[in-house]
């Protein structure tokens, strides 16, 4: 039995028909940069009195299994990821052969996966059942390596067997999206005085955790939908300025290209509040907008993702 290495570490998930019951096929191998999944099941401690000082066995608590799943941002692999944060998208051919996967926020219901993740050093096999994902954020910047983090709620985990239940999976890696080939579009000009940024999109995840044998809950239930994050600009002055203060709504867009593929996110009813103006020193001044999306007139998020991807359904 070898000692288990991170780097030799992999992944491979399946969308569920049922909830938290794992396929039997379908699984997809993808790439990750970190995972914090698990199940956890506490003690609590018993509180009988008349035996003494000595303390009696504790009971165990109800099971949980949330966590975050850092993915790299690519581009075929996240679009499994958006599917199970969005549903299923609208795909069409468009022009080179490729395929454009338009993604909206607000779906009545989210799909479930299982996420197999396995160490074959020892060799190690467990899978997180009834996986759901709960939000979705990515940080932009000047440069550097483009991820995004997943925050699942997971109803379990099975205990850990020797062999993958995954077979052979199809690979859904590649190429990677980097920082430095990345837009923020205002208004659709490109703003080319953002510093950094990050958004989220959250489906505000409800546990339904009712009374069962297994310590487990029974399931998620989605709330409202709502994306947010922040701009981080220099100077006082261009269109998010003149936004903020006139309490308008803009639209904001975030984007890459590589490849002869391209990620779009698009917010077209974004609110921008007043920054404040801070002068720290003798460089550039910058200020920050903590911004809030709004359904009101359509879906708050969408989100096109062109490759060679034939189908996400």
């Amino acid at each position: 039995m070898g000692r288990p290495l991170g780097i030799n570490a992999v992944m491979s998930a399946a969308a569920e028909t049922t909830y938290g019951a794992t396929p039997a096929s379908n699984f997809f191998r993808l790439p990750f940069v970190s995972h914090g999944l698990g199940e956890e099941q506490a003690l609590i401690e018993d509180d009988q009195l008349g035996f003494g000082r000595e303390g009696l066995d504790p009971t165990y608590d109800v099971i949980n299994n949330d966590g975050d799943l850092v993915v790299p941002v690519d581009l075929r692999g996240i679009g499994f990821w958006l599917r199970q944060t969005f549903g299923t998208p609208n795909t069409a051919g468009v022009a080179g052969g490729k395929f454009a996967h338009t993604f909206t926020s607000g779906a009545a219901s989210i799909p479930s996966t299982s996420i197999e993740i396995g160490t074959p050093d020892e060799p190690s096999f467990s899978t997180h059942y009834g996986a759901v994902v709960n939000s979705l954020k990515v940080s932009l910047s000047r440069s550097g390596m483009l991820n995004a983090t997943l925050s699942l709620i997971a109803q379990g985990e099975t205990d850990p067997v020797v062999a993958t239940i995954a077979g052979t999976p199809a690979s859904l890696r590649g190429p990677r999206f980097a920082q430095a080939v990345g837009q923020v579009k205002v208004e659709g000009g490109v703003a080319a005085d953002i510093v950094s940024a990050d958004f989220s999109y959250s489906n505000q995840l409800d546990k339904v955790e009712v009374i069962r044998a297994d310590g487990r809950i029974a399931g998620v239930d989605p709330g409202k939908a709502m994306s947010s994050g922040s701009l981080t600009a220099r100077g006082p002055r261009g269109t998010l300025f003149s936004k903020a203060r006139g309490k308008l709504p803009a639209a904001l867009s975030f984007g890459w290209e590589q490849d002869g593929g391209s990620l779009i996110f698009s917010l077209p009813r974004v609110f921008l509040p007043k920054p404040k103006r801070p002068i720290s020193g003798p460089k550039g001044i910058q200020s920050t907008f903590n911004w809030q999306a709004s359904g009101a007139s359509g879906p708050q998020l969408t989100v096109v993702l062109t490759n060679d991807v034939a189908s996400y359904a």
